[in-house]
């Protein structure tokens, strides 16, 4: 962020009252668009055109009147965040007596495939990156902690991939908690969507920076029976990126498509096969894995964590985000 958006950015302490929506005892505040796009529009937009094309995802419309009006704000709110956990820091370091760093903020983004928590998470890392407070930003998806192909075909899970069971959950818990634990350097392991498996001998190096964001679609999991933790404890604050189960299947299959004449047609592409498919034959393949894995997983395992965010970004028909449901504090 430019150096004219201070330390003292401060959301407005009380939002027009035709704006949010505070529904009784309900734990959450609710925006219409407008209103949300309220609580930037003090802030200058750090983003050239080209660089939100840099960071958006096949079949992502999102301009940049949708990042100054939904994102910009975001990212103040992420911003105050970062600083009042600051604050707290240096109190408990005051009260214990002790000289330990402080560890980075986590950010955890979730949503369904073809949901676009894949450009909603580059772009925050673009945003948050930009405030003079936290320069250093760093990203990593959960993608790098599914188990190689290999394994999963070992265990009957290529037709579960994306399923919480498909990722060694234990290696991405211990990545997390060296993370919080102030580690000077942590390695994650790279996933390549082109060969669709992990990438031997590569990896991404995480040396303390100010913010992480860690995007996936399991992200927001509770602990299970066979762990006391899972790496939702270890989030500060959670987006989750949600839409209509229709419009991400349509979507999914859009994406599809556009696949089928651009990143299929790789040689070196795990999906080739499907870049020879005719269009009929190209949307009912596409329907199928919906149908079969997509839309199991985000009926059993990932809208079941919604309601764990700590924001919740709603889309409407056209990716467009229509409200935002922030939990209260």
């Amino acid at each position: 962020m430019p150096a004219t958006a201070q330390a003292t950015d401060r959301i407005p302490a009380s939002p027009p009252t035709a704006g949010p929506r505070s529904g009784g005892h309900s734990p959450f505040v609710d925006f219409d668009r407008e209103s949300w796009a309220r609580l930037g529009e003090t802030s200058p937009l750090p983003l050239t055109a080209a660089e939100l094309e840099r960071v958006r995802s096949l079949g992502d419309d999102i301009d940049l009147d949708e990042v100054r009006q939904v994102y910009l704000p975001l990212s103040r709110l992420l911003n105050l965040h970062v600083q009042e956990g600051g604050r707290l820091y240096r109190a408990y370091r005051t009260f214990l007596g002790g000289t330990a760093a402080r560890t980075p903020f986590v950010i955890g983004v979730a949503g369904s495939v073809s949901a676009g928590k894949s450009t909603t998470a580059r772009l925050l890392r673009l945003l948050l990156a930009r405030w003079p407070q936290h320069p250093r930003v760093e990203l990593i998806t959960t993608d790098g902690f599914l188990h190689p192909n290999a394994v999963l075909e070992r265990r009957g899970l290529m037709q579960r991939k994306g399923f919480p069971e498909s990722y060694d959950r234990r290696k991405l818990l211990r990545f997390v908690t060296d993370v919080k634990a102030g580690r000077a350097e942590v390695t994650a392991p790279v996933y390549s969507h082109l060969v669709y498996d992990i990438v031997p001998d590569e990896r991404l190096v995480v040396r303390r920076p100010d913010i992480l964001l860690i995007e996936g679609l399991n992200v927001l999991q509770p602990a299970t029976a066979n762990s006391a933790l899972a790496v939702s404890d270890f989030i500060d604050f959670s987006v989750y990126v949600d839409a209509a189960p229709a419009d991400l299947r349509r979507w999914y299959v859009d994406r599809f498509l556009k696949l089928r004449e651009t990143a299929f047609r790789d040689p070196a592409s795990y999906f080739r096969r499907y870049a020879e498919l005719d269009h009929d034959d190209a949307i009912a393949h596409a329907e199928n894995i919906w149908a079969t894995i997509n839309g199991p997983n985000l009926e059993q395992n990932i809208l079941p964590t919604r309601s764990r965010a700590s924001l919740v970004l709603t889309k409407g028909p056209h990716h467009d985000v229509r409200r935002i449901r922030l939990r209260k504090v």
